[in-house]
């Protein structure tokens, strides 16, 4: 039962900044009370040369409280999403009333109704679309986004099913909060969102070639690594998200993964060279590397997630998206290779997707 992604796209916030810009002003204002040597350094090691954000930078310092941050997150978000949504649509000549499912992810502020039932009235979904609201998988939920697509369109062959993910990640930094991670996120994630539409089997012929390559999810899994769990998330407190980043992430990268990634390949009899194109989430520089070493594989391989992190910085569940787009558009992979997705997030958890690239 074939699925395929038929159409990726990528969007980004008006507002784009240089890192040292972003830096001067999140110094002077948000983390007024860290050193300010410290911040310089964070920033200066993300490998991050520019980033978008939801809001103007100077707005980042007059934000009072988590409801004024959230409200913003709330108006930004259901405009990018829809954005990416109807554009990823446009691409294989549909519309939004063909849509009969849409999973929405984000992790970076708090929507009830959740954002895909504002984007569906905003856009003009149908009223019995299937709607699956996926919160607190953070940057994993890119992967798992389209694992969840391929899971729903293998029982719905006849449909057609989208992923909107949307993550502002300007809008949880903590004010005069001097704690590492706080001022790590400051230098590292930045704001956008991603819309990835997937077809069944009884779908992908008339879709065929519409949206450039098209590859096949053939296998997803899914991995929860124990006693991880204060490895990456959130902490919830008057200010809004606070997020938890251990140091000790680029070492469960190296335990772990590695062994997963074998085991998911020879469980489809494949093994590591069969595996000619890479879809990877850009965690950071420390966190790159440590999958370069599970892998087994050189920079070369994840040169498109490198340069992602690089112009746009970490966009949480978004960026995986993005990468997976720049991948499809910019180093198309040879017709039938094997490719492989996966990203990491809270849990501490991992994803895999094997793709294929149409023959």
């Amino acid at each position: 039962m074939s699925v395929r992604v038929v159409s990726v796209r990528g969007v980004l916030p008006e507002h784009r900044y240089r890192q040292d810009e972003i830096t001067d002003t999140f110094a002077s204002t948000v983390l007024a009370g860290s050193s300010r040597a410290l911040v310089d350094r964070f920033h200066r090691n993300a490998g991050v040369e520019a980033r978008h954000t939801a809001l103007p930078l100077e707005r980042y310092g007059t934000l009072r409280d988590f409801g004024e941050s959230n409200d913003a997150f709330i108006a930004a978000g259901v405009e990018l999403g829809a954005r990416a949504v109807v554009e990823a649509l446009a691409a294989v000549g549909l519309a939004p009333r063909d849509v009969d499912l849409i999973v929405s992810a984000t992790v970076t502020g708090l929507a009830v109704p959740s954002l895909d039932a504002r984007v569906a009235a905003r856009i003009g979904l149908r009223e019995d679309v299937v709607r699956v609201p996926i919160v607190g998988l953070g940057c994993v939920a890119g992967a798992a986004g389209i694992a969840r697509l391929y899971d729903y369109l293998v029982g719905h062959p006849d449909a057609v099913a989208v992923l909107m993910s949307v993550e502002l990640c300007s809008l949880t930094l903590q004010r005069d909060d001097a704690s590492l991670p706080n001022l790590v996120g400051s230098g590292l994630f930045g704001d956008g969102a991603a819309a990835v539409v997937a077809a069944g089997a009884h779908r992908v012929e008339e879709l065929a070639g519409a949206g450039g390559v098209q590859p096949e999810v053939l296998a997803t899994r899914s991995r929860l690594y124990p006693d991880s769990e204060r490895t990456m998330g959130w902490d919830v407190g008057a200010g809004g998200l606070k997020i938890v980043l251990d140091g000790a992430v680029p070492d469960v990268v190296r335990r772990y993964l590695g062994d997963d990634v074998r085991r998911f390949l020879a469980d489809h009899g494949l093994g590591h060279d069969d595996v000619e194109f890479y879809v990877a989430h850009p965690g950071g520089p420390k966190v790159l590397e440590a999958l370069q070493d599970a892998l087994e594989v050189d920079r070369a391989a994840l040169a498109v997630t490198w340069d992602s992190l690089r112009r746009i910085g970490n966009l949480s569940s978004a960026s995986v998206l993005h990468v997976l787009a720049d991948t499809l558009e910019t180093r198309p992979p040879r017709p039938g290779s094997i490719g492989l997705m996966l990203a990491m997030g809270p849990g501490f958890c991992s994803e895999l997707v094997l793709l294929r690239a149409p023959a």
